[in-house]
């Protein structure tokens, strides 16, 4: 009997129309709890909740054994992927405003100076293949070399490539407007 019990569950329950339903109407607010524990935002937790439905939804679309397990467990690594995120994005946040200030209180022919340089770099990352002024925004928007990778669809060991020569690409096109404009 025990045997035939444990077996039970660890197969998939059969597919019942509203197996989903069921399960999402029994687990959704712990699903939401178990999110807001790791993230302290209700909205968030919230979104974090139907991320992870989705995803069982998607993944397993014919039931999973210990479906509520599986779920609690992808709430807390998409919370804890989130945390991660928010911590980044604070970080290029911070990051960009230290850089803003010593130019706003500065002196106003530096910043014009400023302004110009950036001009040429966009005018030059305009000219360039696609792949490469991406590479380019993206990482120096601070992106990791593994985030840079996933969003080319490359691995993260061909970012430190394709980056280099980005760069010595983009010198070469900066050199070719100032001699334009000279």
């Amino acid at each position: 009997m025990k045997a035939k019990a444990r077996t039970a569950e660890l197969e998939p329950e059969p597919r019942r129309p509203d197996f989903f339903e069921t399960l999402f109407r029994s687990e959704y607010p712990r699903v939401v709890a178990v999110a807001n524990r790791v993230l302290d935002d209700p909205a968030e937790a919230e979104d974090v909740a139907q991320e992870v439905f989705w995803d069982l939804h998607r993944r397993h679309p014919e039931g999973l054994p210990l479906a509520g397990r599986w779920l609690h467990s992808a709430a807390v690594h998409t919370a804890l992927n989130r945390l991660r995120g928010r911590r980044r994005r604070q970080r290029r946040e911070d990051l960009a405003e230290r850089r803003r200030e010593p130019e706003e209180l500065g002196d106003p022919e530096r910043h014009h100076l400023r302004e110009d340089e950036r001009r040429q770099v966009r005018l030059a990352l305009a000219r360039l293949p696609e792949k490469k002024a991406a590479v380019l925004a993206l990482r120096y928007s601070g992106l990791s070399y593994a985030e840079v990778g996933a969003a080319l669809g490359v691995g993260a060991g061909q970012v430190g490539t394709l980056l280099r020569r980005a760069e010595a690409e983009l010198a070469h096109r900066l050199e070719d407007l100032k001699r334009e404009t000279s």
